[in-house]
């Protein structure tokens, strides 16, 4: 491990304090297991560190179409929608 972990002092299982380095912070792969990507980002003056959810859920639209007796959906969607 690099030398930010080796100057961590560990409160508990999920929570650790440790230098900032030139390069920035390492983070134990302990503490992101199962996870395969993050988001970092800056809110309110927290740094967030946020597992990337596998799929976004409006990527899924249209993977299982139903069938149905309409025909001109896409040109006729608004009325479908909200009349």
């Amino acid at each position: 491990m690099g030398q930010a972990c080796s100057k961590a002092i560990r409160y508990g299982e999920q929570e650790m304090k440790t230098k900032v380095t030139e390069q920035g912070v390492l983070i134990p792969k302990r503490l992101l297991e199962g996870v395969d990507e993050v988001e970092i980002r800056k809110e309110n003056n927290l740094i967030l560190v946020v597992p990337v959810t596998a799929a976004d859920p409006i990527l899924e639209l249209g993977k299982q179409p139903i069938a149905d007796d309409v025909t001109d959906a896409s040109e006729n969607h608004d009325r479908y929608l909200y009349n």
